[in-house]
């Protein structure tokens, strides 16, 4: 049997090339995308429209914008996905539009069960935010 042994330089050149890609990692994983979200809170009568705005620290494609609606003790439950798309039996009331840095979800003639916490959310690139 044969049994070839890799050489010192390959073993170095192996490691060093680990290490760059180590490096080019870390340096991607370091530009987190931040969502700010506007305004914080809002109180509004039912009939009324509200616009919520979702500003992104750096640009977001249109396809990886989503909008989700939480109700207290309940799971988040999604609206809107690729920013203007409405959820299955999302009603009408509710529309997402923006591009680039700044998004906004609408709605429409506020019904009381529309209260709840409402979240942007980006799925470009990781860590995911909202």
């Amino acid at each position: 049997m044969l049994r070839v042994s890799p050489s010192r330089a390959a073993k170095m050149m192996l490691q060093t090339q680990l290490f760059w890609l180590l490096i080019l990692w870390i340096q991607g994983s370091s530009g987190d995308i931040v969502l700010t979200q506007t305004p914080e809170s809002q109180a509004v009568s039912p009939g009324d429209a509200v616009t919520l705005r979702c500003k992104a620290s750096s640009s977001v494609s249109t396809s990886y914008l989503h909008w989700y609606q939480q109700k207290p003790g309940q799971a988040p439950k999604l609206l809107i996905y690729g920013t203007s798309t409405r959820a299955s039996g999302v009603p009408d009331r509710f529309s997402g539009s923006g591009s680039g840095t700044d998004y906004t979800l609408a709605i429409s003639q506020v019904e009381a069960d529309d209260a709840g916490d409402y979240y942007c959310q980006q799925l470009q690139s990781w860590p995911l935010t909202q």
